[in-house]
């Protein structure tokens, strides 16, 4: 099904963007089992939505997480587990929210324009294989409503991998 030409922008509090969202990612990536071609379209749909500065995903490849798609400026091309916010992500398996990237031990600036970050592991059978990064220009712009409906995104396309 191609729906592509179909998102909508979605207009609201950040919550009411979101669940109008998610039916629109769920029906791009219902019924397509490739992981890429997931991550692209959900990468996006949210910088379409969002216009973040950067939103992509980060693939788990032997010790390293290495870019897969993404929209925004230039990205570090390999991290090491436990390094960043991506890398200690996933390393912990669990979502960061860092409100200003400039205070973060150990930060990896990508781009000097962000300011604040989110990161979200996509898990499957217990294992991170891929981490959502989005990146902000503006100060302490993510919070628990982003990681509430991020998870659920990620946990959707995982779903697309179990078919």
């Amino acid at each position: 099904m191609n729906m592509a030409e179909n998102i909508l922008k979605i207009t609201g509090t950040k919550e009411e963007q979101y669940l109008g969202l998610i039916p629109q990612i769920e029906g791009v990536i219902t019924g397509e089992t490739n992981f890429i071609a997931n991550l692209s379209n959900v990468t996006a749909i949210l910088k379409f939505q969002f216009n973040w500065l950067w939103v992509g995903f980060y693939i788990v490849v032997e010790e390293e997480l290495v870019v897969g798609p993404y929209q925004g400026p230039l990205a570090c091309t390999r991290i090491k587990a436990g390094k960043g916010v991506c890398g200690k992500s996933w390393s912990t398996a669990k979502t960061i929210i860092v409100d200003d990237v400039n205070k973060y031990p150990g930060h990896i600036a990508c781009s000097s324009l962000s300011q604040s970050e989110i990161v979200v592991p996509l898990i499957q059978n217990k294992l991170v294989i891929a981490v959502l990064d989005a990146d902000s220009e503006m100060l302490a712009h993510f919070d628990e409503t982003d990681r509430k409906y991020l998870e659920i995104i990620c946990g959707k396309i995982i779903e697309t991998l179990q078919h």
